[in-house]
């Protein structure tokens, strides 16, 4: 498959493209400062682009099979960019024919009893607050979007780097813990279940998580 990926410099984008390589798919990593990207692979091209804008998705993604938008606020965005980012990238993605997309989303939006998210949890950190409800209202967003097969994968509330095992739990809507009630996921095993859905949709116009 040919699989572009948006926020490939980032911690998860960067381990997205990793997967995908090594499962022998072709991979063009879209970034804003193509030179500045370093990665090298036989199976790997960098193309310029702009999630921002719907014509410079639609360059980047023409004659591709999957997207996955892998974006996190940086470089001076606000949390409100993740949100504000849905409509160019789905707009690009009609435009350019391509129907399936997988978005990388947070936790935040997941339940973790019935009618409670963990967003508006007491305990919730605060710091993590703006991103999670601009996270949240991207789902929404996205949830509005019926011209793309879409996919968007939270993770569990912690997810770092680690150790790939490519053994872990599937859910859809509910937080995921442990038998201790932790609730993570490494970003390696996280790459891995978006590429098992790219692969094998199981979740199209669905959210769904990952966790131990």
């Amino acid at each position: 498959m040919k699989i572009a990926v948006f926020g490939a410099s980032g911690r998860i984008g960067s381990r997205v493209i990793t997967e995908a390589l090594n499962r022998g798919h072709d991979v063009t990593a879209v970034v804003r400062k193509p030179e500045t990207y370093t990665l090298i692979h036989p199976h790997l091209k960098v193309a310029k682009g702009d999630i921002f804008e719907s014509q410079s998705v639609e360059s980047a993604v023409f004659d591709h099979d999957a997207v996955v938008s892998a974006y996190s606020p940086g470089g001076g965005a606000t949390p409100s960019s993740i949100a504000e980012l849905v409509l160019p990238l789905t707009k690009g993605l009609e435009q350019a024919a391509v129907k399936r997309l997988v978005v990388v989303g947070g936790a935040g939006s997941l339940e973790v009893s019935p009618g409670l998210q963990l967003v508006d949890t007491p305990s919730f950190p605060e710091a993590y607050k703006a991103v999670s409800l601009a996270h949240r209202d991207a789902l929404k967003a996205y949830q509005q979007v019926d011209e793309l097969d879409w996919t968007y994968v939270s993770p569990s509330a912690e997810i770092m780097p680690g150790e790939r095992t490519g053994k872990f739990r599937i859910g859809t809507t509910q937080l995921l813990t442990d038998e201790h009630g932790k609730s993570h996921i490494s970003m390696e095993d996280f790459a891995v279940a978006i590429l098992n859905e790219i692969e094998n949709p199981q979740f199209i116009r669905k959210q769904f998580t990952v966790g131990y």
